[in-house]
């Protein structure tokens, strides 16, 4: 069922989260909450995104507010640290705030910056996890092959557990995966898995070994399921720069999945100063459990008029969208 505007609007709250650190090009991440008869639910597509394409982050949302979701398989969900593209020096400090993460989740090819300032960095993380440390990489589809392949062979004896995204396209990663294929570095599809209109085309081509699925850009728990079913591979769950309530979203998920056999990138709350419960990783993991939003916090990040305003109009656009598919 589609909820009518006045049942989301009843309970809606505008929210901005200020972050330790910059990261995806944003100092504060904004997003709206509401509550349904499930619990409380986040949409929060970036701001650049079409409505079309913010539509489907707003029916995940409903789902989770409105409907039960499948049973847990698991109580709890390993995580990984993010590192941003900071400088080396700063590693330290990033990993410190994610509790007894045994994974990081490393971003590289940021604009402004070299291939020696991504190995920097990534040597620096290296040293401080150890041998035993669990090290990924994230271009954001950043490098084109060329590029890819040279970087990854640059970062090989940091012994990669994968390469998330380091070309734009479904043909570009195919070939790197063909042509890295003996440095055994697995290649991780994101982007070209939640913003694909056939998710299958990834699976298909041969492009990646592993997917990276997030909840609320596939439209629900059920729906990412789903495409994880059809393609066949391994799945890494992992956040959209989620609130605590959207984090307990895509803890639900990773607590659903048959299998899990990465850590899931859903320790993002240690990005955020401030947040509307405190959803940090405790021992490299984080609870599946729904999140119910503090009150207090609501009130404390709460956004600027113009902001909630500026949501408002974007939550009436996507919900006449869902309601005229």
């Amino acid at each position: 069922m589609t909820p009518s505007l006045a049942d989301l609007l009843a309970t809606a709250r505008v929210v901005a989260l200020p972050m330790n650190t910059r990261f995806r090009g944003v100092d504060v991440r904004e997003a709206l909450l509401f509550e349904g008869p499930q619990g409380w639910a986040e949409f929060s597509p970036f701001v650049e995104y079409e409505d079309a394409e913010a539509a489907t982050w707003l029916q995940a949302a409903i789902d989770f507010a409105w409907n039960e979701q499948p049973a847990p398989l698991r109580e709890r969900i390993p995580v990984n640290a993010t590192v941003p593209a900071v400088d080396a020096a700063r590693v330290a400090e990033v990993l410190a705030r994610f509790d007894g993460c045994r994974t990081a989740k490393v971003k590289v090819a940021e604009r402004g910056q070299s291939l020696a300032d991504d190995i920097t960095r990534v040597h620096a993380v290296r040293e401080i996890m150890g041998p035993e440390g669990r090290i990924r990489i994230d271009a954001n589809g950043a490098w084109n092959v060329d590029e890819a392949e040279h970087a990854i062979h640059a970062l090989a004896e940091l012994d990669l557990e994968y390469a998330e995204q380091p070309c734009a396209t479904v043909a570009e990663l195919a070939e790197l995966r063909y042509r890295v294929k003996h440095k055994g570095i697995p290649i991780a599809a994101d982007e070209s898995v939640r913003k694909a209109a056939d998710p299958l085309a990834v699976a298909q081509a041969k492009a990646a070994d592993l997917i990276v699925i997030k909840a609320q850009p596939l439209g629900g728990i059920r729906r990412a399921l789903a495409i994880v079913a059809e393609t066949g591979l391994p799945a890494v769950v992992s956040s959209a720069l989620d609130t605590a309530v959207g984090l307990s979203q895509g803890a639900a998920l990773a607590a659903s999945l048959p299998e899990l056999d990465y850590d899931c990138g859903l320790g993002t709350a240690s990005l955020f100063a401030d947040d509307v419960a405190d959803a940090r990783p405790v021992n490299g993991s984080v609870s599946a459990a729904r999140v119910t939003p503090d009150a207090g916090a609501l009130d404390r990040l709460e956004a600027p008029a113009d902001r909630q305003a500026w949501w408002l109009a974007r939550l009436e656009r996507c919900h006449h969208h869902l309601r005229f598919e």
